[in-house]
């Protein structure tokens, strides 16, 4: 949680991007009217940023998977790049299916075997990630994902996916990041969890995805 000025009553949530040592970097998009990400974008080099974290769970790789599939999409790649570095360390195999609306890469996790897709056609194939999906479902011991929520109950509708693992990390508005305010509560088969302690990683099957609103 990103401290983002004077003007931004509340912190502003944000995955961790990578791992350098003792030190974390963060990626985001600048959004249209959005007042935090406006601030954090024109701080300097040097500059005093207060946050808290890391807050919640993570990614978590079975220690029998082998073979590892990551879908991004979009901004999703943000927390993907940093299990792609956990995953190469612990000499897994890493396929990455990456879809963006056009052909402005962001950052790439090396060493990895890249599937691209893009909405306009200008890069990969032309359409959504999720149609690719399947060609690779079968060969993976377990699926990680971070996108917007579209292609979360895409992937929810897919028969293939009803038996395999497969983890994301849901982004919902999110208010103080300690579970006090429960305004990033979501329905779960298991009842009620709060995104910022309980997640944000969750099981694909255990969301019921039409209680959750695009935000």
């Amino acid at each position: 949680m990103v401290d983002c000025g004077e003007e931004c009553l509340l912190p502003r949530p944000f995955s961790i991007h990578q791992v350098n040592g003792d030190g974390i970097a963060l990626f985001y998009a600048v959004l249209v009217g959005g007042k935090g990400t406006s601030w954090l974008s024109q701080c300097h080099k040097g500059a005093m940023v207060k946050l808290f974290g890391p807050l919640g769970n993570g990614f978590s790789i079975a220690p029998d998977s082998s073979n590892l599939l990551l879908v991004a999409g979009g901004n999703g790649i943000a927390p993907l790049y940093c299990l792609a570095q956990d995953a190469l360390k612990r000499k897994r195999s890493v396929t990455l299916l990456y879809g963006t609306a056009d052909n402005k890469r962001r950052s790439i996790p090396p060493h990895i075997k890249l599937v691209s897709a893009t909405e306009d056609g200008s890069a990969g194939k032309k359409g959504m990630i999720t149609n690719l999906l399947p060609d690779f479902i079968s060969g993976a011991d377990q699926l990680f994902a971070c996108g917007p929520l579209p292609m979360y109950k895409a992937m929810a509708e897919m028969p293939e996916l009803k038996s395999k693992p497969v983890q994301v990390s849901l982004e919902v508005r999110m208010g103080c990041g300690q579970g006090i305010c429960y305004g990033c509560t979501v329905k779960t088969r298991r009842g009620l969890k709060k995104v910022c302690q309980d997640g944000p990683v969750f099981e694909l099957n255990d969301i019921l995805w039409e209680q959750i609103k695009d935000v």
